[in-house]
């Protein structure tokens, strides 16, 4: 491959570089992954309506998202362990999305801190990234270091009362409880990627989880941190125990998993500045409908007191600008990330965000549009409308 031109080249690139272990993890989904599929498919539900001889010679993909100006209305989604998949990964993905223009979400469970990604990528728009965890002590000094640091929107994800079956993670031994010759194929399979171990195993900082230094001081492993994610998710909490966040949280507040009209509504209510529209991205409840679709019944349910994000599935320019059509703010993007990531750094994820943004450029021009705001739901047609049109 001369040069990747897609999020499946990247993907190619990744498995190549990574033991197969953490490609599983950033790949796989829950279950069957019935879900993770259903998010990609859901987007070749709609077709774009094409228009002609329209005056395009500039178009313009700029944004704001959460008060901020984006070149682009996309974020990097918070995505755990990404300093595994390249050296200090985390770094490298903010400092390509401030480049290109756009917020950058830094996981709880990341490997590289809050304070050395806001030392690395001072002028990205960073967001943090917070699950429900029992230890609020903890919860409210990890927001006060993000806030310290720089962060100003706060990613609140709801949707892991408990952690998803991803039978990938189970086979390659990420829940431990391996046998013998397991352990032995694993290592195996880690010196099969000498680069990888050299890189970013081996060179520079250790691989630890920076944010959970003080309460997994010794997690080094992925079974570490699985093991501390189980013990904190709390599957007691409800709406009415989220006060506590506003209270520790003086900038913008994102709820990320929202998939139910009624759950979008108590988000608003609970002083939400945006919503996710997120199933976890396929890796928590397989079976679930694909983001896409449950976007229009919460832009809906929302009646513009918030902003309405979506992920799960988003690839390319042309995915954005159906979230758009459907009435999204903006999308954020996991995987794709990732593959760009493992597979050469903050170049790739720079050169995947310049493919997306010159997609969404493409995509807009031959629809007979200059800009973002001229995006509506009747710029799309449903499979039911095309069919109809086709019998006209």
């Amino acid at each position: 491959m001369l040069a990747p031109a897609s999020v499946d080249d990247y993907r190619l690139l990744a498995r190549r570089r990574l033991p197969r272990m953490l490609f599983d993890y950033l790949d796989g989904g829950a279950f069957s992954e019935s879900t993770q599929r259903a998010n990609r498919e859901a987007f070749g539900q709609w077709h774009f309506r094409q228009r002609v001889m329209q005056d395009v010679s500039a178009v313009d993909t700029s944004s704001t998202l959460l008060g901020q100006p984006v070149s682009l209305p996309l974020g990097l989604a918070p995505m755990g362990l990404a300093g595994m998949l390249a050296t200090r990964g985390e770094t490298q993905a903010a400092r390509a999305a401030g480049q290109s223009g756009i917020p950058f979400c830094l996981s709880t469970v990341s490997i590289c801190s809050v304070e050395e990604v806001a030392e690395a990528a001072p002028d990205t728009d960073r967001w943090f990234q917070l699950y429900v965890l029992k230890d609020r002590n903890f919860s409210a000094d990890l927001l006060r270091r993000a806030w310290q640091a720089g962060y100003r929107v706060l990613v609140f994800t709801v949707d892991l009362a408990r952690l998803g079956l991803r039978y990938r993670d189970v086979r390659n031994g990420m829940n431990g409880g391996l046998s013998a010759v397991g352990k032995l194929r694993k290592a195996a399979d880690l010196l099969g990627h000498p680069r990888w171990l050299s890189r970013v195993a081996l060179g520079g900082k250790p691989l630890t989880f920076g944010n959970l230094a003080s309460v997994v001081p010794s997690g080094r492993k992925p079974e570490d941190f699985k093991a501390w994610v189980e013990s904190q998710f709390d599957p007691s909490v409800t709406w009415k125990d989220l006060d506590w966040v506003r209270e520790s949280w003086p900038g913008k507040l994102v709820i990320k998993g929202v998939m139910e009209p009624e759950d979008a509504r108590s988000a608003v209510a609970v002083g939400a500045d945006a919503i996710v529209v997120s199933n976890h991205g396929g890796r928590q409840l397989d079976g679930a409908p694909a983001s896409l679709s449950a976007l229009p019944a919460m832009v809906d349910a929302v009646a513009g007191e918030c902003q309405v994000l979506v992920d799960g599935g988003v690839q390319t320019g042309q995915d954005v600008v159906r979230a758009l059509c459907l009435g999204a703010s903006g999308c954020l993007i996991g995987r794709p990330w990732g593959y760009a990531l493992a597979a050469g750094g903050q170049a790739a994820v720079e050169n995947l965000l310049t493919n997306i943004r010159y997609e969404t450029e493409l995509t807009l021009s031959l629809m007979g549009k200059t800009a973002l705001d001229q995006l509506s739901r009747s710029d799309l047609l449903s499979l039911d409308e095309l069919q109809a049109l086709s019998r006209a």
